[in-house]
């Protein structure tokens, strides 16, 4: 008979395999792919494969925010300034039509070159793009605009003057905006979704992972570094407290999992993008008509109800 995780985990599948993450794709191959991925969730991903999950996950060429914006949306606009002390490039905010829709993009950007990753900080934040972040978040409940979030950094920026600009209060009010937010929002793990830095705009109706992204309260290599004092024990880390994304979904902590092409995303942007799409528009459907107070309720449930033990006696 199987045990209680089992059939949490069991009851999670069958959720994932409700969505409908591929209709409509011309991609035959990856519908396949995506229920063999589903059946292998019942076995634990060996240590080798959640390290290949990280690796893949940081990957050079792995498409980032900018990449599906420009594949996913039209017209898109962005938005710069927090309206206050400066622009943060580490947090792309903008507007854009997605099927028809105007939709308000909050996502993080890394960048390429040695230049752009310098002029982003790698993506990670200061509290002014949390602030920027904020003012999109207002701009989409005033004029009922949904939200979709693109979560890719390793963390928010942990520097001295991050802290001096108020680094972690920044976090929490954008965490605040997001629960309090009337429209429907749907957040996607697109590579690295690092600490505080990740789930300050991933407060959303619905959370979504891409197959080889990781999500985590700690990088491998931060973790390491503090059990063992020693970075190099990093595969050791992620062994242990398991970012990929099959776990994530066993745990409660991403709602589906959006195939990739084979080999990552970076093998072929436009499908990643496509499989993409499809998932943001399949998890609307699932939220969107709900009312807007029963809708902050179902968000604040569940994020509540996360780590939350039910005794069984």
């Amino acid at each position: 008979m199987p045990n209680e995780a089992e059939m949490r985990l069991r009851e999670r599948l069958s959720k994932l395999g409700g969505m409908k993450l591929l209709r409509g794709t011309k991609l035959s191959g990856e519908l396949a792919r995506l229920q063999d991925q589903l059946d292998q969730l019942r076995a634990d991903p060996t240590a080798e494969e959640i390290w290949q999950s990280v690796e893949l996950a940081r990957h050079v060429d792995r498409p980032y925010t900018l990449d599906y914006v420009e594949r996913i949306f039209d017209d898109f606009f962005e938005l710069h300034g927090d309206r206050g002390r400066a622009d943060d490039s580490a947090l792309v905010t903008g507007l854009g039509k997605l099927d028809g829709r105007t939709f308000v993009l909050i996502g993080h950007q890394k960048g390429r070159d040695i230049k752009e990753r310098a002029t982003r900080n790698f993506g990670m934040a200061y509290p002014e793009g949390y602030r920027k972040a904020m003012r999109a978040m207002s701009l989409a409940g005033r004029h009922g605009f949904p939200v979709v979030t693109m979560v890719d950094t390793p963390g928010a920026y942990p520097g001295v003057a991050a802290e001096q600009h108020g680094q972690g209060g920044a976090i929490a009010r954008s965490q605040a905006a997001m629960v309090r937010l009337p429209v429907p929002t749907v957040a996607c793990v697109i590579g690295e979704g690092g600490s505080g830095g990740a789930v300050a705009i991933a407060v959303a109706d619905r959370v979504l992972m891409q197959e080889n992204a990781i999500y985590s309260v700690i990088s491998p290599e931060g973790c390491a570094a503090i059990l063992w004092r020693d970075a190099g024990q990093a595969r050791k880390a992620a062994a242990a407290f398991k970012p990929d994304a099959a776990h994530c979904l066993e745990l409660g902590v991403v709602d589906g999992i959006v195939a990739e092409p084979e080999g990552g995303a970076h093998t072929d942007v436009d499908a990643a993008a496509q499989l993409l799409e499809q998932g943001i528009l399949a998890a609307f459907e699932e939220i969107d008509d709900l009312d807007d107070d029963d809708r902050r309720r179902l968000r604040r449930e569940k994020y509540r109800m996360m780590g939350v033990l039910a005794s069984t006696a």
